[in-house]
């Protein structure tokens, strides 16, 4: 979905051409990010693109599998995040005039939006759970160090600073946690529209936690914690780059504060 020249948290954005020529779609697009692409077992791209460039904003759009070794795609280079790449990918990919049967539109024309929403829903959910693990996992590594670590006579955990620092951690794991789970149980229950204000707070709330908590036992750790002997720089950038994938954290604030305020709004004069 995602493009380099336009905002992308903005769907509609999306400038990638899908046209129909018979029996075949031609593909135009320039997209960054595409995951895993850089890889050898990777045999094939979901594409997300304008179909019908005068339709409805929400049904301009369609999905399409383009094999990578079409005439056309190129893997323009592997984009590397906060400095690391492992090789696979976010990619920079190029599709100039690529042809690809009709066959290959997921579902039906018009319904990429559709799809990619239908995605997003669950797909936050796990990002959510991993944010969660890595959060109880510095949390691990913080105490560890508490305990084994000794400055000015007195070992971290004896230390109030820290001591705090492990309190609002695990509190915020837990708080984390209940409300992820909540937004699972209600996507199973009630489906993803009904679960929609849960799944935007935990996108928000599990960046967050991660951050806040892998920031924690970076300063924990002092110098160990910025390098590469230990995981933490490595959970941190990722921590940190989920603030914005799936959606920035201003996107989904955006639409719960609309769902808050509309329940207000005649009071308006």
């Amino acid at each position: 979905m995602t493009e380099p020249f336009v905002a992308s948290s903005d769907a509609t954005n999306i400038e990638s051409r899908i046209e129909r020529d018979g029996d075949h779609y031609v593909i135009n697009a320039h997209k960054w990010f595409t995951s895993g692409a850089a890889s050898k077992r990777c045999s094939f791209a979901i594409l997300m693109g304008v179909s019908d460039p005068d339709g409805d904003a929400h049904r301009r759009h369609s999905m399409i599998l383009v094999p990578l070794d079409t005439p056309g795609v190129t893997i323009v280079r592997s984009i590397p995040v906060f400095g690391r790449d492992h090789g696979m990918g976010h990619c920079e990919t190029l599709y100039e005039n690529v042809r690809v049967p009709k066959e290959y539109v997921l579902g039906e024309e018009g319904g990429g939006f559709a799809l990619a929403q239908a995605r997003l829903g669950p797909g936050r959910i796990h990002h959510c759970m991993r944010a969660i693990g890595m959060a109880e996992r510095a949390l691990e590594l913080m105490c560890q160090r508490a305990q084994t670590r000794v400055t000015f006579g007195k070992h971290l955990a004896d230390q109030g600073v820290i001591q705090e620092r492990i309190a609002e951690s695990r509190i915020a794991i837990e708080q984390a946690r209940l409300l992820t789970l909540k937004a699972a149980w209600l996507i199973d229950t009630v489906g993803k529209k009904g679960a929609r204000f849960e799944i935007g707070a935990i996108k928000v709330v599990a960046a967050r936690l991660a951050t806040t908590v892998i920031d924690r036992a970076i300063q924990t750790f002092g110098g160990a914690g910025v390098s590469d002997d230990w995981p933490l720089a490595e959970m941190y950038a990722h921590a940190r780059t989920l603030h914005l994938v799936d959606g920035p954290d201003e996107v989904h604030l955006q639409q719960i504060a609309s769902r808050e305020l509309r329940q207000y709004e005649s009071l308006r004069v």
